[in-house]
């Protein structure tokens, strides 16, 4: 089974993408909703929240971990691979790899938490694979809790999207990465303020892609997971905006098991 955490909802979108990508595998996907966000946490406290969230999932029959957050991915995959000897997967360096295949002018922005913007990774990654390459990033510290109220559509969301990408349009970025794996459910209003010929990364995508060429390469990893095609889904704090978001993103019906960290 292919174990999943992220703060929230946001997740989702890796779990979706995980099953275009791996329809038959089960998945295990844990929304720490009780304890969300985890943007404006500090890195001890993300990094400890990671060490449950995996906990949770490996007791639970979990043989590999992706962390779908990139807050916790930017301070905590050293403390995950250093308490638990498991296959993880981190959803910033995949989202790195597609943003510099497919930028034209080396000209990428991104967009995250307040804690992942201030940890600095994505620059620190795009400096070391290409240094000439110049970043931009801007943190949306309102998006996460507006995707967690389900405000998708509403006019103030617009408002919000286009305050905060407005710097980062200035400086005329063709690239644009979603720092965030809420921030897909806002792929369509972040396009329409970001413009048509910025390319959006979704990270969901890369990493759901990284976990599927490395099941190709390690078969007998692939062999040891469950392929029933199911998700389960367990949330510290069941929401109706939760389970009405999780059916709008995986498009079927859901049933959420609360569950103690």
């Amino acid at each position: 089974m292919i174990g999943v955490f992220d703060s929230g909802i946001g997740g989702l979108t890796v779990v979706k993408a995980l099953r275009e990508q791996l329809p038959d595998h089960d998945i295990l996907y844990f929304g720490d909703t009780a304890r969300t966000p985890y943007g404006n946490k500090s890195p001890a406290t993300v990094i400890e929240y990671a060490l449950q969230n995996t906990r949770f999932l490996l007791d639970r029959g979990a043989h590999m971990v992706v962390m779908a957050c990139n807050t916790a991915s930017s301070v905590a995959p050293d403390a995950v691979a250093g308490r638990y000897d498991v296959a993880l997967f981190e959803v910033i360096t995949p989202a790195v790899a597609t943003a510099l295949e497919s930028t034209r002018a080396g000209c990428v922005g991104v967009i995250g938490t307040r804690a992942t913007v201030v940890s600095g990774v994505y620059e620190k990654q795009i400096a070391a694979l290409r240094p000439e390459a110049r970043v931009y990033s801007a943190a949306c510290p309102l998006l996460v809790p507006l995707v967690e109220e389900g405000w998708l559509q509403r006019p103030e969301t617009a408002m919000i999207v286009k305050k905060y990408l407005h710097p980062l349009k200035v400086r005329q970025i063709d690239t644009l990465i979603l720092g965030c794996t809420h921030y897909p459910l806002l792929k369509s209003v972040i396009q329409r303020k970001i413009g048509k010929r910025v390319q959006i990364i979704d990270s969901s995508v890369s990493v759901a892609a990284e976990v599927k060429r490395f099941l190709e390469e390690k078969p007998d990893m692939d062999a040891r997971l469950t392929k029933t095609g199911r998700i389960h889904i367990a949330v510290s704090d069941i929401t109706p905006q939760f389970e009405k978001i999780a059916r709008m993103t995986l498009k079927q019906d859901v049933q959420l098991e609360a569950v103690k960290i």
